[in-house]
């Protein structure tokens, strides 16, 4: 069965004009491509399966990130279901110069494993092997806590 930290991949994207808007900053349509592509990467590692997007949950854009800049996105699976995997993805923007990061946009994207006809296949369950499985999985359940989206037991 897969860990947690076994779904953890990072990667960056520099903010070039083409993914700007008219006020020279990326465009949120982009960041959120970005952040599916990388989830759906997460979701696979959890399950062993091709993925798809089934529901993304609130997608805020804290500040923006302008041309040249760079976006950091996170990724990783913390919650297994009978046929689909919930994926924290976290974007910051990033200084290529100096590395300084802030954070800009959180979300959870939920996938749903499937097989080569297209139909919803069942994934294994996330273990929590070690204190990084613990920690991711605490953040994106303290996310959850903070919009109000998990009931009285975490989930």
């Amino acid at each position: 069965m897969p860990s947690i930290s076994d779904t953890y991949l990072e990667n960056r994207w520099r903010v070039q004009p083409g993914h700007a808007n008219n006020y020279e900053t990326v465009h949120g349509g982009n960041v959120m491509k970005w952040m599916d592509q990388l989830g759906a990467m997460s979701a696979m590692r959890a399950t062993g399966e091709p993925c798809v997007t089934a529901s993304i949950d609130e997608m805020n854009f804290h500040r923006p990130v302008p041309v040249g800049d760079v976006v950091v996105i996170e990724s990783f699976a913390y919650r297994s279901g009978r046929t689909s995997v919930t994926v924290q993805l976290v974007a910051a923007r990033e200084n290529p110069r100096t590395g300084e990061q802030e954070t800009t946009t959180e979300s959870r994207f939920v996938f749903v494993a499937i097989d080569q006809d297209g139909r919803p296949v069942p994934v294994p369950e996330l273990t929590v092997e070690t204190d990084r499985c613990r920690d991711l999985r605490e953040r994106a359940q303290d996310w959850e806590r903070e919009d109000g989206l998990a009931d009285e037991n975490g989930e």
